[in-house]
């Protein structure tokens, strides 16, 4: 449990029905603000855990060099170092066509918030307890959502869910990250960050309804992954994992690091 400025958080990971879990998580603090990041390796095309890992170590190392200003370049520099880092590692194991994965990660000084993405490991963000936004996925269902073919509602369980047009490892002509507008840091403000492999079997209401009878970050995770792992049973689960990251949901002021 990471704590900071009002911030906690609380990380989770299951490997599912998998053998190997390809789906990778770094929190962190500092004296500037905090960090989540999440990473879901393409487990079709080999060494997915491997570049999930480098992603989430190497975004998790740049947080700690990070002074607290700028949020925006924070993020684009480091999602575009990462890339070069794991495209550099592809070619020293000769693995060009391996080596990818999603990633989103969460950036706050205390004073606004920011998270950037790529692939369809979702950000959603929550305030009072109702759902404000998700990012949307760099996949094909999201697209035919988009062009009016398909509901979001269908986007679970497409036939071609899995099918990205955006990840890390993948040559990038220019950057393929989405990048979300900064918001104000405010109280009860929540904050989740998953695996396709984790939203798929909740919905949005059902996070929402969890959250209010949460008291902590650890409490939302650990219900929302209570029901993730019912309805998922006996359908092959993919790995699911998931961060929240709660600001200061009724804390009292005086107790201000």
């Amino acid at each position: 449990m990471e704590d900071v400025h009002h911030m906690t958080c609380y990380a989770f990971t299951n490997q599912g029905s998998r053998e190997v879990n390809e789906d990778s998580v770094a929190v962190a603090r500092s004296p500037f603000g905090a960090f989540c990041v999440l990473a879901d390796g393409l487990g079709g095309h080999g060494m997915g855990d491997a570049a999930s890992q480098l992603v989430c170590r190497y975004l998790k190392e740049q947080f700690g060099k990070w002074q607290g200003t700028g949020m925006e370049e924070f993020l684009k520099e480091s999602f575009e170092a990462a890339q070069v880092c794991l495209t550099l590692e592809q070619v020293r194991l000769k693995a060009q066509d391996r080596m990818k994965t999603t990633a989103v990660a969460v950036v706050t000084d205390g004073k606004q918030v920011q998270w950037a993405h790529v692939g369809d490991s979702r950000l959603y963000y929550f305030k009072d307890g109702s759902l404000v936004c998700r990012t949307l996925d760099h996949s094909v269902p999201q697209r035919l959502v988009a062009a009016g073919e398909i509901s979001e509602s269908e986007i679970r369980g497409h036939a071609k869910r899995n099918q990205l047009y955006r990840v890390m490892g993948k040559p990038w002509k220019k950057p393929a990250y989405a990048l979300s507008a900064p918001i104000n840091f405010e109280e009860n403000q929540a904050f989740l960050l998953c695996s396709d492999g984790f939203w798929e079997y909740i919905l949005e209401e059902r996070m929402e309804e969890l959250l209010r009878t949460s008291n902590t970050p650890r409490e939302w995770v650990e219900a929302m992954a209570g029901e993730v792992a019912k309805n998922g049973a006996g359908k092959n689960m993919d790995n699911y994992t998931a961060v929240a990251l709660f600001t200061n949901h009724s804390a009292p002021a005086a107790e201000t690091d």
